[in-house]
């Protein structure tokens, strides 16, 4: 199983009042990791895959451990757990190489915009959420 991997960096301002990333913000950086792994990564030059939009239905999130302020990115790596017909999972770990910051997943709804309107995922889109297809970690 794939995952992708989206470098992070951290932004002065994500920190909170205790010199923490603010648990806020790491849903930023699962929607800077999620567009990342949808939109330029999606299938075939010119595809149409993923370029209709999408919702976010539901998030999970669980602060593992706190994470300070620095100079070096952090890691976001995602990967599916669930297709449905009109719905898919993303799964999300951040973290460093030694260490989980955040386990968290977002139920995202593939949307048409002109119609203004859940749709189903493609064929295409299908093919290529496989190669990231896999179960969820268990917990640590």
């Amino acid at each position: 199983m794939a995952r992708h991997i989206y470098s992070c960096p951290l932004r002065w301002s994500d920190m909170d009042a205790f010199g923490h990333v603010n648990n806020v913000v790491f849903l930023r950086y699962l929607e800077e990791a999620r567009i990342d792994f949808m939109f330029r990564l999606a299938p075939g030059d010119g595809s149409p895959s993923f370029a209709g939009g999408s919702v976010v239905a539901r998030h999970e999130i669980d602060y593992v451990r706190p994470l300070v302020h620095r100079h070096t990115p952090v890691t976001v790596e995602s990967w599916v757990t669930k297709i449905g017909a009109a719905s898919l999972t993303i799964a999300y770990e951040v973290k460093d190489p030694d260490q989980v910051y955040v386990r968290a997943s977002t139920i995202v709804v593939p949307y048409d915009l002109a119609e203004e309107r859940p749709r189903r995922i493609s064929a295409e889109e299908k093919l290529f959420l496989q190669n990231y297809l896999a179960e969820e970690p268990a917990a640590a």
